[in-house]
């Protein structure tokens, strides 16, 4: 079983960039995901990543805000976002899976707790 504690949410302005952390504990080479959660709306698919491969992948127009990386010394993953808008105001939360990958929450066995970004316009 793996615990995974996000950081780095908190309030930004509009523009600004912000880098959340997601650390694996009790496990290390889980393949890591970040998904969000709007405000009313359902959890969506951000970015990917295979622990062994470094291969990404990422949610529909995410690409060209959201960078995911890791160090895989530290048990981390990270999601660099830039250029943030009010619309990426969300619950941002990994998930970790051992065996693959996937698009929906459903792929994911285990979650973190979440962190809260907010963007101000």
């Amino acid at each position: 079983q793996v615990q995974l504690i996000e950081s780095g949410g908190g309030l930004v302005q509009a523009g600004d960039s912000l880098k959340l952390s997601c650390t694996a504990s009790g496990h290390s080479e889980y393949n890591i995901g970040w998904f969000r959660q709007p405000p009313g709306k359902e959890r969506e698919f951000v970015a990917a990543i295979i622990w062994n491969s470094g291969n990404t992948y990422y949610g529909e127009y995410m690409r060209d805000q959201f960078t995911i990386s890791k160090d895989n010394a530290k048990n981390t993953a990270y999601l660099q976002m830039i250029n943030l808008k009010p619309e990426d105001t969300a619950v941002y939360y990994c998930a970790g899976d051992s065996r693959g990958w996937g698009r929906r929450p459903g792929n994911w066995d285990y979650w973190g707790q979440g962190t809260q970004v907010t963007v101000s316009a």
